[in-house]
Order: structure tokens, then C-alpha cells, then sequence
């Protein structure tokens, strides 16, 4: 989760270069009234259980692109304005924030439902915007610092009565809860809970409430909604656990819950809550209803930069991905792709389920992209590698006094890596001889070497960085081509832990440990990364061979340097692509603020639209009435100098 601290920082540094209700467009004479059987829904937020961000619909083409146009736009009022400067603790009152608009709305019975960063939901007709019904949960926001919904969840009763809820609509909250309402009028369901709303407050150690809220959708599975949460985790070893549990979509029934603790390990305390400082899992989990698992991605266990204390056993799950029984919460097989993590390397994307043809051979695949840049094709049934994964020796000198490193990681042998693996002062870059000459001159000042190269005392140099790599908006996989599309940072951070006594009042505190924490990016006098652009890129790899088919870089720094250098395909990117059936890669996730589409054979750049500000959220697409849409939140983040605001934008083809 911590891309959303460490891009403040980065965009800050960058920007020294230089940066209605519902409206339907009714006299368009496509829009028609009726569905259609040909119509294609958009269920989840990866639009499948199993993720994806995969549409079938397939009427926006190439060769129409250039009729594509906004057709709709709906403003739900839920934004906020603030300083960028509000310093990295979590405390209460933190109002000041601007928001983040990050959801991909769901679409589901001809009905588009999304959340708003104040955890507002809401129910429009997909092809004018125009309101059905709008449901307020009562978050206090004045107790909110960092606002977010990714998605909203939907549960379908497998033999309708007719009754209320026989479609139910699931939301976490800020302040941990777990809220499900009547799809047809956005009424809380009076059956799940008594009425009320589940208390994902219950059974955690002593917290602020701003420590722990739940940001990404519930998985619905059966009967059995599942869900994690974000946690605090960088300020305080004994951070709220991050725990997983299940209840029952129709009672709100406690099912299960799983605390990552190493087997032997106690997962409750002497009070009967659940341990703190274990893994958690903020991002996205995907459900396997055949095989009746679901996988979650986990973080790196609490402090994030120092693991000297954690004593083994806080580590066994953490940058995992755990696939647990969707009746019981056991850990079926778990897949660790970084040992002992003190480099924030969470696993931040939701796992995509696939079916690969790999050598001839048909394979339940799991794909799970990473900060690193790696890509890890696991077999979902057993855990076990598809593309060969060895272990390699890793640097062992120049971590900090108390810290001890493992001395292997996992590297795929295949798919190919997205990211540079490591960084040295030969990397330096620079507009001029001058700047560059600066940026290896602070590089030899710092530790710089191969990837897990140890955080130092003086300083190290990350490459990838926390950012990634890949983060929570990557990848979109076409199960049909068996591409899988992924947007990725190229930005080089500087991690430096600090003894206690010399916390400077920027440090992350990680509160317990030995050691508060600086991060920066590595950036030149002139706010430049200190390493060659492009600083993203779109990417495209060929899950049956590994092989990566093209690299483009992306989006460029228009609205943060003037012209020539505005024309450069410098951006930075946050958020994520989703694939249509016709061979579209739609993704907004850039500082200068366009809507863009590429062709997912060559990454031609083949259409962009200028957004009200940036879309930092994954756009989605389905058609309604036989027209096709595309549908992208623009809101901005609380790291970006963008404008925040609450833009729902569709397009769709003019005539």
C-alpha cells in the first residue's frame, strides 16, 4: 500500500520541471432503451472472480477508435481538496488529505454500481449515467486521512425468491466495516448482520481507527464473502493484525478467520485477539469457485524496512500468495516470492486465474506480478512453479546492525522481467553532463548493487523501488491471445534507516524497532529521477512462452515541463489497463491526464482523450442496449499535484 506515501514525494520532486450530475448525451441517436441479448456485464472488479480486467465486448474496434467520445458523465460530489505536505504519520483528523477517486465500477443486471472515496455507493443506469439510487454508510470523514474504495462486490441468490436482496451489493468501509445492501433500491439488507453492518473491529489489538479500514472489494465465493484489510503497517511493529475473514453474504455469520502466524504459532493472543504485526492483505483476492480456494496477496510484515525482531515466525506468509480453502480458511499452499522482506516488495496486485496453454500442456495457472517486476506463473491447484523459479544467491553485506537477510531470493526463469534488477553509479542520468555528474556522485555516496542489495545506514539505493515494478493497477490478462499486459514504474528511491535516537520528523517512525526510516526518490537538482526514462511503461508478455513481446513507454510530461521537453514520454503512472475482446488496452494512469488506447499485438499508441484530471483507477467496459462502453474514474490521487475531483466518465461510439 505504501506507493500511495512514496509518490508524494516523487511527484513533488518532479514537479520543479514546471503542473454535474448525471449527463446523458440524448441526441445521440445509438443509445437505445432496451438490453440486449448480445449485452456483456463487467461482475467484479477484475471482472471476473479470478480477475483479468478481461471485456468481452468487442464493438469498439481499431479501425472505429476515432468515433469514440464521452457520452456520459456522472459527479457524485465526493471530493476533497488539500496539502500534499501533511507529513507520513497516521494520525486522527488528517482531513487535510486530498482524495483519492481509485474505483472500477461494477456492472451487474443492467445496473452500474460504484463507491466513492467517501465511501458513498452508488446505482446508475449504464447508459445515461442517470441515478437509481445512492446509499450514504455515515463514514465520519473528519477521522479519515487517506480516502479509497476500489470496488464494490455482488452476490446473486442462486435461487431468486423475489424478495429484497436476492441481489445484494457488498462494500468494506473506512472504518472497517463490512456493509451489503439490496441491489434494486440500495437498501441495507435486513437479514445480514440483524440489519447493521459487521464490525471488522472486533477481536484486533488496541488501534487508532485511521490504522485499519478496508480499501479493495470483498470475494465473494458461494455463500462466503472474504475480505482483508489495510493496515498501517510502516509506523508500528505491533500494528492491528491482518487477519483475513470470511462471513456469510446472507447472515453476516463470523465463518473464519486466518491470521498469517507460521504453523505452531499461536493466532490469537492471551486476550483472544488476533496477534498483531502479522502480513496483511489490502490488495484485491480472487476466487476459484471450481476448485473452492481463494488466493490473497500478502504484505511484508510490520516494520516494513526492518525485520531484525520479527522472529521468523511474522515472515513465513509474508509477500505471499496464500491460496486458502473458501470453507474453512486453511492454507491449502502458499507461494513466497521474497524472503524476509525489508524492502516493502508487498504483493500488490490481485492474482489473475488463467487457463494457459504451456507446451502443449493445458494448465490451471495463477499469474502474479510484483514491486519487482517479476512475474510468477504458479499452478493454482498446488502452488507449484509452471515456469521454472530458482533460487539465487543475493547480497549479503552492508545491512544495518541487527538485521539479518536470507541469503537466496526466487527468481522466474520465465516470463521475462519488466524491471532493471539493480541499479549502480554507471546507471546515472542526466539532461546535462552536470546533472548526470550529480546524480552518480550522490549514487557513489549511497549503497547501489543487485536487487535485494541490504538497506544501509548510509543509504541504498532501490531499483526496483516500493512503487515497483508493478503495483496495485497491474496486470490485464486476454485469455483468449494468452497476453498478459502490465503497467510498470522505473523509478529509482532511496531507503536509508536511522538509528532511533537521530529520527529526523520526515522518518517513518516503525515505532518498536531499532530504526525509523527516510525514503526519497533519487532525483537530480533540476527533480529528475537520477535514471534514464522512460519512468513507465505499458508492457506485454506471452504467458504460453514467457517471452515479452514489446516494451512502449508511456504517457508523457505534458502539464509538468514546457514544451519540447512536455512531448517526452516521461510519465509516471498509477493505476491500470483492462483488455477488450477486440484487442484494446484502455488505461488512464498518467500524470498528464488522457485516456489512452494501444493495440495489444504491437503497444501502438492508437487513441487518447484528454481527461478533467488524472484517472487513477482501472477503466472497465461493457455493453448495454448492443452499445459498448468504457467507463474510467478521473479523480486524481492524494499523492498528485492533479486536481482532485469526482469525474465518472463513459465513452462510447458517436456516429
Amino acid at each position: 500500500m505504501k506507493h500511495r506515501f512514496l509518490c508524494s514525494a516523487l511527484i513533488g520532486a518532479l514537479s520543479l520541471l514546471g503542473a454535474a450530475s448525471s449527463a446523458a448525451d440524448a441526441t445521440d441517436a445509438r443509445t437505445a432503451s432496451a438490453t440486449s441479448e448480445h449485452d456483456t456485464d463487467w461482475p467484479h472488479y477484475g471482472s471476473r472472480p479470478g480477475g483479468g480486467r478481461y471485456s468481452e465486448a468487442n464493438q469498439i474496434t481499431a479501425a472505429n477508435l476515432n468515433r469514440l467520445k464521452p457520452v456520459w458523465e456522472h459527479r457524485s460530489g465526493d471530493f476533497r481538496s488539500g496539502s500534499l505536505n501533511t507529513g507520513l504519520e497516521f494520525e486522527e483528523g488528517m482531513a487535510q488529505r486530498p482524495t483519492t477517486f481509485m474505483v472500477t465500477p461494477i456492472m451487474v443486471d443492467d445496473t452500474l454500481f460504484y463507491c466513492t472515496p467517501f465511501n458513498r455507493v452508488f446505482a446508475l443506469d449504464p447508459q445515461t449515467g442517470a441515478e437509481k439510487w445512492s446509499f450514504d454508510p455515515g463514514v465520519d470523514m473528519s477521522r479519515e486521512g487517506l480516502t479509497n474504495c476500489r470496488a464494490v462486490s455482488s452476490w446473486k441468490n442462486p435461487a431468486p425468491t423475489g424478495a429484497p436482496c436476492d441481489r445484494r451489493i457488498v462494500m468494506g468501509t473506512l472504518d472497517a466495516r463490512i456493509v451489503v445492501l439490496d441491489a434494486e433500491t440500495g437498501k441495507r439488507c435486513a437479514d445480514f448482520a440483524g440489519g447493521g453492518d459487521v464490525d471488522l473491529n472486533a477481536g484486533l489489538t488496541n488501534h487508532k481507527d485511521i490504522e485499519y479500514s478496508v480499501t479493495s472489494p470483498p470475494a465473494i465465493i458461494g455463500n462466503t464473502l472474504v475480505t482483508g484489510a489495510m493496515i498501517a503497517d510502516s509506523q508500528r511493529n505491533d500494528v492491528p493484525a491482518g487477519v483475513v475473514r470470511a462471513y456469510d453474504v446472507v447472515t453476516g455469520e463470523f465463518l473464519w478467520g486466518w491470521n498469517p502466524v507460521a504453523p505452531g504459532h499461536a493466532a490469537l493472543d492471551e486476550d483472544g485477539n488476533y496477534v498483531s504485526g502479522t502480513t496483511n492483505v489490502w490488495s484485491v483476492i480472487s476466487a476459484d469457485e471450481d476448485l473452492g480456494l481463494v488466493y490473497v496477496p500478502t504484505g511484508n510484515s510490520s516494520p516494513d524496512y526492518y525485520g531484525g525482531d520479527r522472529d521468523g515466525h511474522l515472515d513465513y506468509y509474508s509477500s505471499s500468495v496464500v491460496a486458502l480453502d473458501a470453507k474453512t480458511g486453511a492454507v491449502v499452499w502458499h507461494f513466497q516470492t521474497v524472503h524476509h522482506d525489508i524492502w516493502d516488495y508487498d504483493v500488490p496486485a490481485q492474482p489473475v486465474l488463467v487457463d494457459l496453454t504451456i507446451d502443449g500442456r493445458e494448465r490451471q495457472a495463477l499469474v502474479q506480478v510484483t514491486k519487482m517486476g517479476m512475474t510468477f506463473v504458479l499452478d493454482r491447484r498446488t502452488g507449484e512453479p509452471i515456469f521454472p523459479v530458482e533460487e539465487r544467491p543475493v547480497p549479503q553485506t552492508g545491512a544495518v546492525p541487527g538485521e539479518y537477510l536470507s541469503p537466496t531470493q526466487p527468481f522466474p526463469v520465465k516470463p521475462d522481467p519488466l524491471h532493471q534488477l539493480g541499479v549502480s553509479p554507471d546507471d546515472a542520468w542526466g539532461l546535462t553532463f552536470w546533472d548526470k555528474g550529480r546524480c552518480r556522485a550522490q549514487m557513489e555516496e549511497l549503497s547501489t548493487g543487485p536487487i535485494y542489495t541490504p538497506l544501509s545506514a548510509k543509504g541504498t539505493v532501490v531499483y526496483p523501488s516500493p512503487l515497483g515494478g508493478q503495483n496495485w493497477g497491474a496486470p490485464t490478462v486476454d485469455p483468449e491471445r494468452q497476453i498478459m499486459v502490465a503497467s510498470t514504474k522505473h523509478i529509482p528511491m532511496v531507503i536509508q534507516p536511522v538509528a532511533r535516537a537521530d529520527c529526523p520528523p520526515e522518518a517513518w517512525q516503525q515505532v518498536g524497532s531499532p530504526y525509523c526510516v527516510v525514503l526519497k526518490p533519487l532525483t537530480s537538482p533540476l527533480g529528475i529521477p537520477c535514471t534514464a526514462p522512460p519512468w513507465a511503461t505499458l508492457d506485454a508478455i506471452d504467458l504460453k512462452t514467457g517471452n515479452r513481446l514489446w516494451q512502449v513507454p508511456f504517457a508523457t510530461a505534458e502539464g509538468m515541463a514546457p514544451w519540447p521537453f512536455s512531448k517526452l514520454k516521461w510519465g509516471i503512472e498509477m493505476g491500470g489497463a483492462m483488455i477488450t475482446r477486440s484487442g484494446l488496452v484502455f488505461i488512464g494512469a498518467a500524470s498528464d491526464a488522457y485516456l489512452r488506447a494501444f493495440d495489444i499485438e504491437t503497444g501502438e499508441e492508437l487513441w487518447k482523450d484528454k481527461l478533467p484530471t488524472t484517472a487513477n483507477a482501472v477503466p472497465m467496459s461493457y455493453t448495454s442496449g448492443g452499445r459498448q462502453f468504457v467507463v474510467v474514474a478521473a479523480g486524481g490521487h492524494w499523492t498528485s499535484e492533479a486536481p482532485a475531483g469526482d469525474h465518472l466518465i463513459a465513452y462510447a461510439l458517436g456516429d
